[in-house]
């Protein structure tokens, strides 16, 4: 297994890897042009050439970030993968600055066991509203905050 930050020939694989969770309704679905904004953001699993793992850490504002875009392989969920790529994005976040690293996400149990802890979704910064206009979900968000303080 490769973890390794994303290049330009991995979008495809990512936006496939993402939607394929989207269409069910399990996270939100991303567009190819935001992939490929966002690409510096992204951490991924390779196993024989295949991403098999994928999640991105977006900085919000001022030592605040978010873990967004988590993924894996529907065959290798609960093989650590998801754990080694939040663990390296925590530890970048750390090295920037972070203080407080957020998760919206529709799996609170999984973050709950990295030490993230559940909190009323007003209790987050405002900042981090900005993007959520754009969603199709809003203003009826349906996913779960999740906080680490770092």
């Amino acid at each position: 297994m490769i973890f390794r930050k994303a290049k330009f020939s991995d979008v495809e694989h990512i936006l496939k890897l993402i939607n394929d969770y989207a269409e069910q309704g399990l996270m939100l679905a991303r567009a190819r042009n935001t992939l490929y904004e966002g690409l510096r953001e992204f951490i991924l699993a390779e196993e024989d050439g295949k991403v098999v793992g994928v999640a991105a850490l977006h900085l919000i504002w001022d030592e605040l970030g978010e873990i967004r875009a988590l993924a894996i392989h529907p065959s290798k969920i609960k093989t650590g993968i998801g754990r080694e790529i939040v663990n390296m994005l925590t530890e970048e976040a750390k090295e920037l600055g972070v203080k407080t690293l957020f998760a919206l996400t529709y799996q609170p149990g999984f973050f709950a066991k990295l030490d993230f802890k559940e909190v009323p979704k007003e209790s987050v910064p405002h900042k981090m509203w900005k993007e959520c206009i754009n969603c199709p979900k809003f203003p009826n968000c349906d996913e779960i905050a999740m906080v680490k303080e770092l």
